[in-house]
């Protein structure tokens, strides 16, 4: 396996991280239909997550396999997305540990309570349970979880 870089997003990544999302998420949640939101996905991610936050991507061999959206103001992670063929690779701790760089002063954000695979990686990351939510798209409990250094 070629080694995995990390760099700032790119306005060229922008269909390839919208299909990363989708194929990820498709198999995450496989209960809800990610590709019926594409459309919504793509103008929340081009007119506020990537014009707000600092979206960093991971690649092998030139093909991007994960990226990470995290506000450096507010510390909030709104996405860690890893492609599901590097599940169980480092790629999502590569990622968690540029977002820990980028927000030294602690990072808080909400992952599905049906997403025990997520709340693991959190908790092994230092992570706390800090509260509970709901997701306002889905209608699915979620966990506020907050790492403070």
């Amino acid at each position: 396996m070629s080694a995995v870089s990390l760099r700032s997003y790119r306005a060229a990544d922008l269909e390839p991280s919208l299909e990363l999302w989708r194929r990820a998420w498709d198999i995450a949640m496989p209960e809800i239909d990610f590709g019926a939101r594409l459309g919504w996905w793509r103008d929340r991610w081009t007119n506020e997550l990537v014009p707000r936050n600092q979206v960093i991507v991971a690649e092998t061999a030139g093909k991007e396999i994960g990226f990470v959206v995290i506000n450096k103001t507010s510390g909030y992670l709104d996405q860690i997305v890893v492609d599901p063929m590097f599940w169980g690779s480092d790629t999502a701790k590569q990622l968690l540990d540029e977002a820990k760089r980028i927000c030294p002063q602690g990072i808080v954000l909400d992952v599905n309570q049906n997403n025990p695979r997520a709340l693991r990686f959190y908790e092994r990351e230092g992570f706390n349970l800090s509260g509970e939510g709901t997701n306002a798209l889905s209608g699915k409990p979620t966990y506020r979880c907050e790492w403070k250094p």
